[in-house]
């Protein structure tokens, strides 16, 4: 930890020596600007832009489409947000874990739910690129004329950005600038919903194990008092061989609490044999049993596959959306699509690396979709906020009302605000 924190000091060191002599002596102005603290390399190098005209009625097909999808994704994220602050009101929840502030950031590596890793990042390069993208390709389709683009650097690359004319875009009006506005999200949202697909897709490849491996033991029952380890796997009860969680039923539904078993089960190559005296079943736990309990928990491969395949549905895709932030022992098997995890060796695999792609579509599926959805909040300067703008820019000029569309935009801005900023203090003020 030390060594980490001893090499970012030193980056953050030379980066700020590097930025004070280019911004000192006026070096490559016009390949790099400053925002405060924040280095940026551009280039006016765009026309690559101006080959999506040659499509431009498919773009324009596809923004508008995206703009009805940003429209409905606004008011399903503003209801959710004012349900939010009547759930913290009731539930009062401690200010810890995803309530803490940091984890409200999409960060990797700040986010405490959200590795350091290479997936985490290309997905978090891959979100802003075809975000920016996605304006600069409308801005051409709508003969928006696009001035520059570039890269955001703090120490490392934290942005990528497009510069529109801005003459130009304040002349525009109606739906192409609201097209505009709405790219950026659209493409989020459909490159999040293609990984999306193809994670469950892939993952559907997979072939489970059926053997019977010990991913739980009850503590203080027979298998705890054993010291069986979790991951092993069951292969043989008094000398008969098992190879399914079927086999190790059959044989326990002879016995009866008391009884005393020899139990050899396998973990890293090594085969052991435990002594187990038998216990009753735990209330709650198939009642009724009268067979002796180990006290184990089998790992439900093909299950596992069935519910992921599964989130296809709106309950399902919920709980995509949850998978980094899951601690509930009923959905911590969802967390082999983002994470490494042990259980990735119970399942036959269809080529090498293939929990990598894995986790890279879940990552490049979850930042888009999270940052397209919180994009379309109905906030300036947030995507959404300009497409509300526009909105009731065009509504109330028709009424010869236009003077009251910035109050109006204002206003609503501001609730969106007051609102996020409640979310992240509440749990703080109503502990105090």
């Amino acid at each position: 930890m030390m060594d980490w924190l001893l090499i970012l000091i030193a980056l953050v060191a030379i980066y700020a020596v590097v930025a004070y002599i280019v911004h000192r002596n006026g070096l490559w102005t016009d390949h790099i600007v400053f925002y405060g603290p924040i280095m940026a390399i551009k280039t006016r190098r765009v026309q690559f832009f101006d080959r999506f005209t040659a499509l431009r009625s498919f773009f324009r097909i596809y923004g508008t489409v995206g703009v009805i999808a940003v429209v409905i994704v606004s008011v399903f994220m503003t209801v959710m947000l004012l349900l939010s602050i009547r759930y913290t009101l009731m539930v009062r929840p401690e200010p810890t874990g995803i309530y803490e502030p940091q984890n409200i950031l999409l960060l990797p590596g700040i986010n405490d739910y959200v590795p350091s890793t290479f997936a985490v990042w290309f997905a978090f390069f891959l979100t802003i690129v075809v975000h920016e993208f996605g304006h600069a390709i409308l801005c051409r389709v709508e003969n928006i004329k696009v001035k520059g683009m570039g890269v955001l650097l703090a120490v490392i690359p934290i942005g990528f950005f497009v510069e529109p004319d801005e003459e130009e875009l304040e002349k525009t009006k109606g739906m192409p600038k609201v097209r505009m506005f709405g790219a950026g999200i659209t493409n989020n949202l459909v490159i999040g919903f293609s990984c999306f697909v193809l994670m469950i897709l892939l993952f559907g490849l997979v072939v489970p194990s059926t053997q019977p491996v010990v991913h739980g033991i009850y503590q203080g029952y027979p298998a705890d008092n054993a010291s069986l380890p979790q991951g092993a796997v069951v292969t043989a009860i008094n000398g008969v061989p098992v190879a399914s969680r079927a086999d190790v039923a059959s044989i326990l539904n002879t016995t009866k609490p008391g009884d005393t078993i020899t139990l050899t089960a396998e973990k890293g190559g090594v085969s052991s044999d435990y002594r187990l005296t038998l216990a009753t079943w735990p209330v709650g736990d198939n009642t009724g049993q009268t067979s002796g309990f180990m006290g184990v928990e089998y790992y439900d491969g093909p299950t596992v596959k069935s519910a992921i395949g599964s989130m296809l549905s709106p309950v399902g895709f919920f709980e995509f959306l949850i998978v980094p932030f899951t601690t509930s022992d009923g959905m911590q098997y969802l967390r082999i699509l983002a994470f490494d995890s042990p259980d990735t060796s119970y399942y036959q695999v269809p080529f090498a690396g293939f929990w990598d792609a894995i986790h890279l579509l879940f990552w490049c599926a979850w930042i888009n979709i999270n940052v397209g959805i919180f994009n379309a909040i109905p906030m300036i300067p947030l995507d959404g906020g300009y497409i509300f703008k526009e909105g009731v820019d065009r509504l109330l000029d028709r009424r010869g009302l236009i003077k009251y569309s910035g109050y109006v935009v204002g206003a609503v801005s501001y609730v969106m605000i007051v609102v996020l900023i409640s979310l992240i203090l509440l749990p703080y003020l109503l502990h105090m």
